[in-house]
């Protein structure tokens, strides 16, 4: 592919996001504010609250939604029939320790005060709060869901389960079963439950199925969170979100497109410092700091894929066969460096290099040239990573999804 193709998805907006940064100073203050930005998205808190009655399936959707099994010894929520949490019970994602989802105490008692639990269990400290109910939503939950409300957060209600009710309607009913009707009658029945409760305002309602969160409304749940988080915490949220789908991915990759420019920015910066071969060496860590998030995002180091396999009963040495990119392995300074050599880009980091060393001149197409060779090599690694998860989730779901 040619270098300039490479370069079709810095869209006006970004060119114009670049301009205004360079035009308040020089390139390495650009660079700095633009590392201050990354650095706040990295770093961006989620909390997210777990909640519903004893067995409902929270503890088992915070497991599926972090990549891990129930019966994993290490890091897995407690599950069972009946409630195993007596306080909130907080699970950061494996490779998103930032991003944390809590499991709270179940609502299911018949005493239940919605002002008192939200005072128990830390209100404030949760960006919004997941509703979990197997059968029907109750009083407890309406009430719940009133209360947080009155205190202005954001509250989604999920009803879990779904595949255990699609086969037992398709087992009652046999020749007459119709899986979309089936499924807008217990959304209808959720909806009717929770405004009997006291819920005013018509509850949005999104049916999964934790063993299958690819399915059903998931997607819907999903495109919800995004849509309606502040942008650094819906990058956090999408980033952690399981491999579970084709359009999950692309939606991950195109995130991940859209801050190479900022790297590549933040080489340039650098690039404009006049101490030789300062630039080449923080290229480098900076390449090994991108490709790093980029596997973890697609879940292809050996954790993720053992827990995959786990997951979707496929032997892990089939998806590691689907896995074809050495990066995929191992991330380290040599192993950049020694594709960097393989690449196109070895040759502009050469030549990079050997211009800044020419005083006074060297500098500004230093500068030039490392933006290039840095974009264009997270590219590239980006697009051979992505084609890797791709099929590391056919291999994994048998078919397109």
């Amino acid at each position: 592919m040619d270098v300039d193709e490479e370069f079709y998805m810095i869209t006006d907006e970004e060119v114009e996001e670049i301009s205004n940064s360079l035009e308040s100073g020089n390139l390495a203050d650009a660079a700095t504010r633009i590392l201050e930005n990354m650095k706040q998205l990295e770093n961006a808190k989620l909390d997210i609250a777990i909640t519903g009655e004893s067995g409902s399936g929270k503890s088992t959707f915070i497991n599926v939604v972090r990549g891990l099994e129930d019966d994993e010894v290490d890091g897995a929520a407690k599950t069972g029939v009946v409630e195993t949490t007596r306080v909130p019970a907080p699970y950061p994602h494996p490779n998103y320790p930032n991003v944390r989802l809590w499991d709270l105490p179940g609502i299911g008692t018949p005493n239940f005060s919605a002002d008192k639990y939200l005072e128990r269990v830390n209100f404030s400290t949760y960006d919004f709060f997941i509703i979990i109910a197997s059968e029907r939503f109750r009083a407890n939950h309406a009430k719940l869901a009133t209360e947080i409300q009155k205190m202005q957060k954001k509250f989604y209600f999920v009803r879990s389960k779904v595949d255990a009710d699609l086969y037992a309607a398709q087992k009652r009913r046999n020749t007459s079963y119709n899986e979309l009707n089936t499924l807008n009658e217990i959304k209808d029945n959720c909806i009717m439950c929770l405004q009997d409760g006291g819920l005013v305002s018509p509850p949005q309602v999104f049916l999964i199925s934790s063993f299958e969160l690819g399915k059903y409304d998931f997607h819907d749940l999903e495109s919800t969170l995004e849509r309606e988080l502040p942008e650094h915490k819906r990058h956090a949220f999408l980033l952690c979100l399981p491999n579970l789908s084709i359009r999950i991915l692309e939606k991950k990759i195109e995130v991940m497109r859209k801050t190479i420019w900022k790297y590549a920015t933040i080489s340039c910066g650098i690039a404009t410092v006049p101490i030789p071969g300062l630039s080449v060496a923080c290229d480098i860590a900076i390449l090994v700091k991108a490709l790093t998030k980029y596997r973890d995002s697609f879940g292809l180091d050996d954790d993720s894929l053992r827990n995959l396999s786990r997951r979707v009963n496929k032997p892990v040495k089939e998806l590691m066969a689907a896995v074809k990119s050495p990066l995929s392995k191992e991330i380290t300074s040599t192993v950049v460096k020694k594709m960097l050599t393989n690449a196109v880009g070895g040759g502009l980091m050469l030549v990079e290099y050997i211009v800044s060393t020419i005083p006074l001149i060297g500098t500004a197409a230093a500068g030039g040239i490392s933006f290039a060779t840095t974009y264009y090599l997270l590219r590239k690694f980006l697009d051979e990573l992505a084609k890797d998860a791709h099929s590391v989730l056919i291999t994994a779901l048998g078919t397109e999804v």
